[in-house]
């Protein structure tokens, strides 16, 4: 076995569940740097071993060992060098799928420079906000014409903060050539030592969140961060050793570090990059057949369209595993995907500020809808409005215990907001903010983000219940259940629907999914209000923003 195997245990050596979850650790040796720790040392004992698969929708497509990514991520850490990137400093990377996003990213690792992964759909707005808040010195960017404008918009308010621009594959004025600078860079480039070294406790990587509700925070991980990663990739996307991994994420939000480098690599999986325009899921089908793709990670919008392709077309026999993240899996998709693949959907929760923390693991048989159970080296409560544990079939807040120590994988913390982190992070525990119940089995069950609770006629509705009991109907492809205030019962339900192709908004369909609903759950959480809309207002990573849905409706 590989020496950076060594630092976990294989899952075939876990009995059950209770064995994982009572003995697993990960060994966390002193200034570890994945750059040089994992990646050079693969480069080193197994040059040629597969690391990363690319492609695109115009019949582009790139192979790289780890070889390649020492060779080429030593020579972006010396031209990001030669523009006076140096320890500390923040980087943006705005680079959608490109695979130059794996060589910014090392290469900042070795310097002991943050990376600061951002979306292409960002405004100048935004990018003065990250600019500013991160204090941002440089920013790389793929082509793309939207994305250099907002950014050559946003440099002229912060250009005191912002010093370098750099752009793949093309001339602009003002901005840097990365690929002609890349070309002529030193391919060597030494591990730093003393105090230009990197520690553990080194902040090596800021998200910024999502933004669901509020402006996004800025998300602190440090140079150890990389290694909590096994649990949710060898344990959870059970990846394999020689095998390639598929997770649907472009490299804006923290999805793509979950299932595109760290975990990955330490267990020897390669990773699968499909750099595509726009989303379909026939072309997605395809290359997930072409290239060998044995197990796949994507949120549940995506699995709802692909159950929707013909699937018999395509010959998974290389496809071992699937699992889903980023929002509860409705029971409906879990069935009907099962049914056409053979292939059961493992569930997993967890937040930008943690790895994998919930999840349905390989010793699990899953529970339709149920988030699964804690990750090892996790102990996680559900505590009511009193702080209290809750029973049994009782709904809490889900908190992670820090009151003894940190467990790996958990941020450091949101940078420059000591308030905001407090008031998440208080009293021994981490507050997600998600809420939840527990089974008699020890199963974990998503209720919804504390916020989107609805409170109606003294009831309180999860939303995510009435939209899986929707999501059972034909006639929608997606839906928000969110709540509207009403003087009488405080709140009612409200359904905003997205339909599938072959039905046309109409009373007489609302009133079918109304009934569809009251047959399938308790008939007091039917939507009296029904909305149909083209789409949804969503997140730059794919989630569905009810905040929005709700100003709207405060506003009207």
């Amino acid at each position: 076995m590989n020496s950076l195997l060594n630092c976990f245990v294989p899952v075939s050596e876990f009995k059950s569940y209770e064995d994982f979850k009572e003995n697993f650790t990960i060994n966390v040796p002193d200034k570890f740097n994945f750059a040089y720790d994992v990646v050079d040392v693969y480069a080193a004992q197994q040059p040629h071993k597969k690391a990363l698969v690319w492609c695109d929708d115009n019949g582009n497509e790139a192979v790289f060992d780890f070889k390649d990514l020492q060779y080429y991520s030593n020579k972006t850490a010396n031209m990001f060098v030669k523009y006076g990137i140096k320890k500390g400093d923040n980087v943006m990377l705005i680079m959608k799928s490109r695979f130059e996003f794996w060589f910014c990213l090392l290469a900042l690792h070795r310097i002991g420079a943050v990376a600061v992964p951002a979306t292409h759909m960002l405004t100048k707005k935004d990018i003065v906000y990250r600019v500013e808040h991160a204090d941002i010195k440089a920013i790389v960017c793929a082509m793309d014409d939207y994305v250099l404008g907002e950014v050559d918009a946003a440099y002229k308010e912060c250009d005191s903060i912002l010093k370098q621009r750099m752009v793949l594959g093309t001339d602009r004025e003002g901005w840097i050539n990365f690929n002609t600078e890349l070309e002529a860079a030193s391919e060597s480039f030494k591990r730093p030592v003393g105090e230009e070294a990197t520690n553990n406790s080194d902040i090596s990587i800021i998200y910024f969140s999502s933004g669901t509700t509020g402006l996004p925070k800025m998300v602190q991980h440090d140079f150890a961060y990389p290694l909590a990663h096994i649990i949710t990739a060898k344990y959870w996307q059970n990846v394999a050793n020689e095998g390639l991994h598929y997770t649907v994420a472009d490299s804006g939000w923290a999805k793509c570090i979950w299932g595109k480098i760290y975990g990955q690599w330490i267990a020897g999986s390669a990773v699968f990059v499909y750099d595509y325009e726009k989303f379909s899921a026939n072309k997605m089908l395809e290359n997930t057949v072409k290239y060998n793709v044995t197990t796949f990670c994507a949120p549940p919008t995506i699995y709802r369209f692909l159950i929707r392709e013909d699937l018999s077309k395509y010959e998974f026999s290389n496809l071992k595993y699937c699992v889903v993240a980023g929002e509860p899996l409705n029971p409906e998709v879990y069935e009907q995907f099962l049914e056409l693949t053979g292939l059961k959907l493992m569930e997993g929760f967890g937040q930008t500020e943690t790895v994998v923390s919930v999840a349905t693991y390989p010793w699990m048989e899953p529970k339709p809808g149920s988030m699964g159970k804690p990750s090892p080296m996790y102990d996680i409560e559900l505590l009511n409005a009193q702080g209290n544990a809750c029973e049994v079939g009782e709904e809490g807040e889900i908190c992670i215990d820090t009151s003894f120590s940190n467990p790996p994988g958990i941020f450091a913390g949101y940078r420059s907001e000591p308030e905001r982190t407090a008031d998440v992070w208080h009293d021994g525990y981490y507050h997600t903010g998600d809420m939840a119940w527990k089974d008699e089995d020890g199963y974990f069950w998503f209720v919804g983000r504390a916020d989107d609770i609805i409170k109606t006629s003294g009831y309180r509705v999860g939303p995510f219940e009435v939209e899986s009991a929707l999501i059972e109907h034909p006639a929608v492809l997606e839906c928000a259940i969110t709540g509207v205030p009403e003087p009488v019962r405080g709140q009612v339900i409200k359904a905003t629907i997205v339909l599938t192709k072959n039905y046309k908004a109409s009373d007489e369909l609302k009133k079918e999914l109304q009934d569809h609903v009251k047959k399938v759950t308790a008939p007091y959480k039917y939507p009296r209000i029904v909305e149909f809309v083209p789409e949804l207002p969503k997140t730059i990573s794919g989630k569905i923003r009810r905040v929005e849905i709700r100003d709207k409706d405060k506003e009207e």
